[in-house]
């Protein structure tokens, strides 16, 4: 992290190579996202058993499948043979096994060797040692968060602490009962930034009033640069003609039935690191998911979550789906116009934060942090 002086109103940021250097992209891979949990796949969407779904977390890639008994599992995307990947497309179905299509070695839905090409005579091999390598998995909001570590950190001071810290109390998170809700719709964005400067544009409203038309005219105290997120517990109040949390202002749909009248009419945003941004309203969730697949590629899933009958009812739920879908547009198109200038003289000892931006600064502290960790 650079120590370069500034002022009292101006602090550093990482330098540029941060968001550029293979080496650095690699550790991160191996000291953040194999370290910590990350949010993985929406449990429904593996409905039943033998439904699987694919993600690339660090340099690994993560099989999550439900076994017959309904239960998640995750294991690394290996055969224990030779190495092949076992499953090549993002999700699809089995019926009772996941077998390599190298060597036909065969692995129950519990991860267990059941079946290989002559096996039976090879009756000193053990079929669970030399079964799929699962990865520890925990289920919250509706979602399988997995940790590679060998020793994951705790789920509950590192994932759910967050949401406390941010909200300050873990309950308001619970209040929109967020795993029972259903998925109206999924758009997967393919930006070509640094997962970091991704975090960095979430984490603060300095860019709002030059790039967020839509979201100002909901959330009128974002034109004013206001960092949500510095304040504990604070969640922007919509406008008093707004209506919803809509791309005109106008009505959604009921607010959710566990939502307090303090958090009615307001947007709380929530950073859970490294890689899962929480949106709350009044009457849906918005889940981002973070995949970095390059020091300059990032791919982010974005899930909009309704209560089952919306969805069941086939309502119209484009008005607030068009308004953070154009949000997240022109803030991945502000992190790729930013992108090729890390690699820029001008920026080779970063750049600075304004006061309503040094609440990022301890976000680069962690990531340093990390990264010296274990060195």
């Amino acid at each position: 992290m650079t120590t370069t002086p500034t002022s009292p109103s101006l602090i550093a940021t990482l330098a540029g190579r941060y968001y550029t250097d293979p080496g650095l992209f690699r550790q991160e891979q191996e000291k953040i996202f194999e370290r910590l949990w990350c949010c993985a796949v929406r449990a429904a969407d593996l409905e039943r058993p033998g439904a699987y779904r694919t993600v690339t977390i660090g340099r690994e890639s993560v099989l999550v499948t439900r076994n017959r008994a309904g239960a998640l599992r995750a294991f690394l995307n290996v055969c224990r043979h030779r190495g092949a990947q076992l499953c090549t497309d993002e999700s699809g179905e089995v019926r009772r096994s996941l077998q390599c299509p190298y060597h036909a070695w065969t692995y129950d839905l519990d991860g267990r060797l059941v079946a290989a090409p002559n096996l039976q005579k090879m009756p000193d091999v053990d079929r669970t040692a030399r079964g799929l390598l699962a990865v520890p998995l925990r289920e919250w909001l509706g979602y399988a968060w997995v940790c590679l570590a060998d020793r994951p950190p705790s789920f509950e001071e590192t994932v759910i602490g967050a949401a406390a810290e941010r909200l300050g109390d873990a309950a308001a998170l619970d209040r929109y009962g967020t795993e029972g809700l259903a998925l109206g719709k999924r758009i997967t964005y393919d930006v070509r930034a640094n997962w970091k400067l991704i975090v960095e544009n979430f984490m603060e409203c300095y860019h709002c009033a030059t790039i967020h038309p839509e979201l100002t005219e909901v959330l009128p105290e974002f034109a004013e640069g206001l960092a949500a997120q510095y304040y504990v517990g604070h969640g922007a109040e919509f406008a008093r003609e707004a209506a919803g949390f809509t791309v005109d202002g106008g009505a959604g749909f009921g607010r959710l039935p566990g939502i307090e009248d303090a958090q009615d009419r307001r947007y709380y945003a929530v950073t859970v690191r490294p890689q899962t941004f929480l949106n709350l309203v009044p009457d849906h969730v918005i889940v981002h998911r973070m995949f970095p697949m390059a020091a300059d590629r990032t791919r982010v899933e974005c899930d909009w979550l309704y209560l089952p009958e919306v969805v069941a009812s086939g309502a119209d739920v484009s008005r607030s789906v068009e308004l953070f879908h154009r949000v997240n547009t022109q803030d991945f198109a502000a992190c790729e116009r930013t992108q090729p200038a890390m690699d820029s003289r001008a920026y080779r000892d970063g750049g600075v934060l304004v006061p309503s931006e040094h609440h990022i600064g301890a976000f680069h502290a962690w990531v340093t942090a990390c990264l010296e960790d274990g060195r």
